[in-house]
């Protein structure tokens, strides 16, 4: 008699970091370790927020002894990747996510038509916040004709890490420009079909500036509309 199916976990996270490899001499990539999505959230909420295990149930939508289970398994896996130098992967779990908080419509203007493009920067006091899964503010600029018609600063609304992905697709954003971004937020902006210009620093409207203008170079592992290219030069394309 087969058992009962697994429960769908509700995850509140896209991971951001996907994979993570020791220094020195490690193990070769065949012994690497899977640390699975809902495993990884159970760290999040009970390690690093400090929910007990029910109330990280609760947000899961499993059973306190499941959350157990998985916590247990979780902290076998990190420690032998720590003790034995082996990489670690996120990857997979029988997960949902859970949706994404939409922007304030007061906060996130509407887009005036379907033809504007809508650029969000990652923002500090007129500079680029340097790493996206943490910034609190993105100031939105919105481009008609290849020039800047409007830019207002608006809040995260309390989102963190990949979470921010599905923030800014419901906000209409089209380009995302920040510092340092993890691949697992990358792929989950380029499926919503967020072109993403990572590794910028200093002024963001200098920054959107030289993207209108086809000198922003995209940095790392970022990609563009997910052609996996870092230098597609799709700049006339993406913001004329």
């Amino acid at each position: 008699m087969a058992g009962r199916p697994e429960k769908v976990r509700t995850i509140g996270m896209v991971p951001e970091f996907v994979g993570f490899s020791p220094e020195g001499v490690a193990a070769p990539d065949s012994d690497a370790l899977v640390l699975t999505q809902d495993e990884l959230e159970v760290i999040r909420l009970v390690d690093l927020e400090g929910l007990d295990q029910a109330e990280a149930a609760s947000r899961m939508g499993i059973a306190r002894a499941t959350v157990a289970g998985i916590c247990q398994r979780a902290h076998r896996t990190i420690a032998d990747a720590l003790v034995n130098g082996r990489r670690l992967e996120v990857a997979g779990g029988n997960v949902r996510y859970a949706p994404a908080k939409i922007p304030d419509p007061v906060a996130w203007p509407m887009r005036r038509k379907e033809t504007d493009v809508r650029i969000a920067a990652t923002y500090d006091n007129g500079e680029i916040f340097p790493h996206f899964g943490r910034t609190e503010q993105f100031k939105i600029y919105d481009v008609e004709d290849g020039k800047v018609v409007s830019s207002q600063v608006v809040g995260s609304n309390g989102v963190g890490h990949g979470a921010l992905a599905g923030l800014l697709a419901s906000g209409g954003v089209d380009v995302l420009i920040c510092g340092g971004i993890g691949g697992g937020a990358i792929n989950a902006l380029s499926q919503a079909g967020i072109q993403v210009y990572a590794g910028a620093s200093g002024s963001t409207d200098a920054a959107v500036e030289a993207l209108l203008s086809g000198n922003l170079p995209q940095v790392g592992d970022a990609t563009c509309g997910g052609h996996g290219d870092a230098g597609c030069g799709h700049h006339d394309g993406c913001c004329h």
